[in-house]
């Protein structure tokens, strides 16, 4: 869910606006907006709390103050941006490359034409995007989009972002991941277990009965990393770990362009 709050009457106007921009851009979230809610902090911090991703619409002074005290680490904590009351400057505050902050402050500065103010290193960069996706045999495609789609805004990403969607060579002919790969105009690939082994130390929830399965500890989050990384030639990192649905399991990873180096920085 996306919660907008503000504090002004300006910032209201601002808030109303940018909740109408995210509904009529097809948003899969509830967007919901309050002024000045009582008690704010308490509101804020519950929604923070709760993995809803805010848009706070106030000093930045105040919103560090108001979420100092539920924040967590940069890989568990929602994303955040900060906007100035007249919507000329977005900043992510939180959770800028792990939380999406950064993709989602992009896209929403789009909507309003206005000023991205991101701190992070390597914010010049464009990354990569890669899915990873499992599922049992005969899954549809639909199940598969809607799976997809909300994973993605869970990061604040769309399909627009993401590079291509990949697997397990045995579900290379799984027609409803061929299916979404078509309709979504983006390249299908699969890759042996014996290949995604290779990213066996860089899974968050590797699964001994996966492996006794199809031989590799994890389908969807190896495959989101080794094709992120053998499209950039760099390393990559799980930005959403491993969720799954009864039919299907989906992951994503980043890499930066070749030339960039590692993909450190910080939020």
């Amino acid at each position: 869910m996306i919660r907008i709050f503000a504090l002004t009457q300006a910032g209201a106007g601002l808030g109303n606006h940018i909740k109408e921009l995210l509904l009529a851009q097809g948003s899969n979230e509830e967007v919901s907006f309050e002024l000045k809610p009582v008690p704010f902090a308490e509101t804020v911090q519950t929604a923070f709390t709760n993995q809803e991703r805010l848009i706070l619409i106030c000093a930045t002074g105040i919103a560090v103050r108001t979420l100092a005290p539920v924040l967590v680490d940069k890989y568990t904590d929602p994303a955040v941006l900060v906007l100035d009351e007249e919507g000329e400057f977005v900043i992510p505050l939180l959770s800028g490359h792990e939380g999406g902050a950064n993709e989602w402050g992009r896209q929403v500065s789009d909507l309003l034409n206005a000023q991205l103010a991101i701190t992070t290193a390597q914010a010049y960069l464009q990354p990569v995007y890669t899915v990873g996706m499992g599922c049992e045999r005969g899954c549809s495609q639909e199940h598969l989009l809607e799976f997809l789609n909300e994973c993605l805004a869970n990061k604040g990403l769309t399909i627009k972002d993401v590079v291509s969607i990949n697997s397990i060579d045995i579900k290379a002919d799984e027609q409803g991941l061929i299916e979404l790969a078509h309709t979504l105009g983006k390249s299908f690939q699969t890759y042996s277990a014996p290949i995604l082994a290779g990213v066996n130390d860089q899974l968050i929830n590797p699964s001994q009965y996966v492996y006794d399965t199809v031989g590799v500890y994890g389908v969807a989050e190896s495959a989101a990393l080794w094709a992120a990384q053998q499209a950039t030639g760099n390393s990559a990192q799980l930005i959403q770990a491993k969720l799954k649905t009864q039919k299907a399991t989906c992951a994503i990873a980043r890499a930066y362009p070749p030339g960039t180096g590692s993909i450190g920085g910080h939020d």
